[in-house]
């Protein structure tokens, strides 16, 4: 097939949609489809240009024969709401033409990554321009969490904006999402099953391996790495967050959690990543001398980060909960190393780790505090929860496999046949 993909983030981003969308675009190109992409120039999430793109200019590249052109794209210092608005609305403008002038190779199918939104009606009149299917996947539900999270406020601009949303959603041939809280709320939209998709995000099992680093293996290859390098004990329980710091994660939470386990000195707290909330987070923590920031960290290391951990930690917010989910949990599931996450019972995400992880409420960091402090003093239980996320990773989160019912999708959306119905054995979660 010919696929245009049409996403904002777009590799090299590490995090994230663009991280996705990257290696997406790299499999189905090893698979002999004809791939070319529009995207912006990477900035996520540092919220900052990568070195060698431009913000201003546009560009054209070739990664791993695939064909890339870059939109000129502002993006602002400070991603407060106008800022995050107009970081879009100057994407969707700067991008159509390169869209537009696709229409030469007309493509099979035209693939847009939501968010954001606002490239939705560019890409319908194209496919209708061409009769060409048309394919939105929804990373995240913009809209909603817009709303749900105080960004944008109003009863009659939140009554228009999803009456707008659902008009559009209407009208592509497939729209797929990444769990089954989503698939959901899409029914609930109003999409018909004919044209929902299941597209789970994934993780490479053969790149993400259990036996690294950890309280128990300190002669292991990573103890000699990050923990050497953050001058962390060896028998030392480390507590990992990797991924982005942003609002949807309340991330704050962590800060809080490592200040009332100031008291357990064989507890570390390592907070990787960059995004808006970085620098409030390092500065509620300056006095805490066990808690370690590390910067996004290179794709080659990210085995060996992720095995540093004895205890992974996946903060969020309560009312972000089932319109987005954390892409980073199939990766610290994949580690074999135990989990605690942040969510109502109920949610999507408290369904997934059922018997795989603890679970505990959002927003309430001395009942995260103490779920840490247990977990550190068990570590049979540790190794459970590690080997359950584990298989769990292995059977349901194979990049191989999800990529390869999607491609089996494409060729249904291409040859205008209906969607394999979504049933609830095939959301991969528990309970």
């Amino acid at each position: 097939m010919k696929i245009l993909l049409y996403s904002m983030n777009f590799m090299p981003e590490l995090a994230g949609i663009g991280k996705y969308s990257g290696e997406m675009a790299e499999w189905l190109a090893g698979q002999g489809h004809e791939v070319r992409v529009i995207a912006a120039p990477p900035s996520f999430p540092q919220w900052k240009v990568f070195e060698g793109h431009s913000s201003w200019a546009y560009r054209k590249s070739d990664i791993n024969g695939i064909t890339v052109w870059r939109a000129p794209t502002w993006v602002p210092a400070r991603p407060r709401t106008l800022g995050r608005m107009a970081h879009l609305f100057s994407f969707m403008l700067s991008s159509m033409p390169l869209l537009l002038a696709q229409a030469r190779w007309k493509p099979d199918l035209v693939f847009v990554v939501e968010p954001p939104l606002f490239c939705a009606p560019a890409v319908l009149f194209f496919s209708k321009l061409l009769g060409i299917k048309s394919w939105l996947h929804i990373q995240d539900y913009e809209v909603d969490a817009a709303f749900g999270l105080g960004w944008v406020r109003g009863a009659g601009v939140r009554r228009f904006a999803l009456s707008l949303e659902r008009w559009l959603l209407t009208r592509f041939n497939r729209v797929s999402t990444i769990s089954g809280a989503m698939v959901e709320k899409a029914r609930g939209k109003g999409i018909e099953e004919a044209r929902l998709v299941l597209f789970p995000n994934w993780v490479d099992v053969s790149a993400i391996r259990p036996g690294a680093a950890s309280a128990e293996s300190p002669e292991s290859t990573a103890v000699r790495g990050y923990r050497a390098e953050l001058g962390i004990p060896a028998d030392a329980v480390v507590v990992l967050y990797a991924g982005s710091l942003g609002s949807k994660q309340g991330i704050e939470l962590l800060g809080e959690a490592a200040q009332q386990l100031a008291h357990a000195r064989s507890i570390h707290f390592v907070i990787c990543g960059n995004g808006p909330s970085r620098g409030p987070l390092m500065s509620a923590c300056i006095r805490l001398r066990n808690v370690h920031f590390l910067d996004l960290q290179p794709a080659e290391r990210l085995n060996e980060l992720l095995g540093t951990a004895d205890i992974h930690v996946l903060p969020q917010r309560a009312d972000a909960a089932d319109l987005v989910m954390p892409s980073k949990l199939a990766g610290m599931l994949a580690s074999g190393k135990a989990v605690i996450v942040t969510a109502n019972r109920g949610t999507e995400l408290s369904r997934v780790m059922a018997d795989r992880g603890i679970v505990v409420a959002p927003g309430d960091a001395a009942v995260l505090a103490d779920a840490i402090e247990q977990l550190a003093l068990s570590p049979s239980v540790r190794e459970a929860l590690g080997a359950a996320g584990r298989a769990f990773a292995e059977s349901e989160l194979d990049q191989h496999a999800i990529l390869s019912r999607f491609e089996q999708e494409m060729f249904r959306c291409v040859a205008g046949t209906e969607a394999v119905a979504v049933t609830p054995s095939s959301l991969g979660a528990k309970g």
